[in-house]
């Protein structure tokens, strides 16, 4: 990678897009669900009384297809935390139980996966991992006036009603900052870009992008566009980029997606470098990828791996020993977003006893008064449901994402 220098250190107020939720340790499908560790520590007074002695948290995500390794990676990560709350005694003495369903990145499905939870009695709800499904099942939190908290929906709209809140980047931050990025590192100056057209995520960040691009000077040579319907060629698009010299294509896109583009580029010859956001995330765990042809893609990304402070190298040690894997991004923000629930429940002093809308009502407070110092940095929240916290930027090396210091 040219002029890779130091990570900008734009701060973002926001979010990311993509995904989650499937079984532990391998096969996805169905739900899965976690009951609280061995003993339960005491209920405290006024759970007694309601038969109340757990909380329920349920999780929405895509267990199976395309977009599996997101849900994988969070369902495993929020199964570590709430493993580690568990056996340290829980959230003020009271334990976890965790239940997640499977919406195949499907919006109706989802909306079907929200309405099996409540039937189990979930009252808070990590999820949903995907923009699109994450914004149908908002309306249905917020008709129940149910807290939710999404680890990767990155739309803006994900967090348009008061009770929802997310731990990623939003779509728009991720744009700017990506431009940002690309030229105040001299990456490039002639940029093409491939996003997808139907997916709220892709064009989102898209549109940010190319604006603050011309802001600062880029030149976007190539601007192309597919959909759901056709995002299995990309040659058309990728020799536009070809013949027009772009140095550097952005891909605001899925791993998937950009698994085939990187593997087309390459049979076409083309020497550019990609760059792209948290979507491409999950790229190097695909089957049947050939990792080499990753070698040098830069992504923005809130969690590093390889980072060496103490609470990513335990995270990354118990998730490697339970699961055989390295964690994603997207298992660091479920993660994070497990223990976010469990501060604001400490200092909101909620109790499973409570009603499904005074609880929401009590956590909306609580989650622009905490702090959280996660795996993808210290993190605060307003009232808007938007985080705050500092980026990171990785490049495939090696065959494993590497931080760019």
């Amino acid at each position: 990678m040219k002029n890779v220098k130091k990570f900008l250190s734009v701060v973002m107020a926001a979010a990311m897009a993509a995904s989650l939720l499937v079984g532990c340790g391998g096969s996805a499908s169905g739900s899965i669900e976690a009951a609280p560790a061995a003993e339960a520590a005491p209920a405290a007074e006024g759970a007694e009384a309601s038969g109340a002695a757990t909380f329920k948290f349920g999780a929405i995500g895509p267990l199976t297809g395309a977009a599996a390794n997101y849900g994988t990676a969070v369902v495993n990560a929020a199964q570590i935390a709430v493993d580690e709350i568990n056996a340290a005694g829980g959230i003020n003495g009271y334990q976890i139980e965790y239940k997640g369903e499977d919406d195949e990145l499907d919006s109706e499905k989802s909306v079907n996966a929200y309405n099996t939870l409540k039937d189990w009695g979930m009252q808070i709800l990590i999820g949903s991992v995907t923009s699109g499904c994450s914004i149908a099942v908002s309306e249905k939190t917020k008709a129940d006036n149910m807290f939710q908290l999404t680890p990767s929906g990155s739309a803006e709209d994900c967090v348009k009603y008061d009770n929802v809140f997310r731990v990623c980047f939003s779509d728009p931050n991720q744009g700017i900052a990506s431009a940002d990025y690309i030229a105040d590192n001299g990456l490039a100056s002639k940029v093409g870009v491939i996003y997808d057209s139907s997916d709220v995520y892709s064009s989102g960040i898209n549109t940010k992008f190319e604006g603050e691009a011309a802001a600062k000077g880029l030149e976007i040579a190539v601007s192309e566009a597919f959909t759901a319907d056709s995002n299995t060629d990309f040659t058309a698009q990728l020799q536009k980029c070809k013949d027009a010299g772009v140095e550097l294509i952005f891909l605001p896109i899925y791993y998937t997606q950009a698994a085939t583009i990187l593997t087309q580029a390459s049979t076409m010859g083309m020497d550019v470098t990609f760059f792209g956001c948290d979507g491409l995330d999950g790229m190097l765990d695909m089957e049947n990828f050939d990792k080499s042809l990753a070698e040098g893609v830069m992504l923005l990304t809130p969690f590093a791996a390889d980072a060496e402070d103490e609470l990513t190298q335990k995270f990354v040690a118990a998730y490697q020993d339970k699961y055989g894997q390295i964690p994603n991004q997207f298992g660091a923000d479920a993660y994070d977003a497990v223990y976010a629930i469990k501060a604001a429940i400490e200092k909101a002093g909620v109790t499973p006893d409570m009603s499904v809308s005074d609880m929401c009502e009590a956590l909306k407070t609580a989650m622009t008064e905490i702090t959280v110092a996660g795996l993808t940095g210290e993190i605060t929240w307003e009232a808007s449901g938007e985080p705050s916290k500092t980026p990171k930027a990785v490049v495939i090396t090696d065959g494993a994402y590497k931080s760019m210091q």
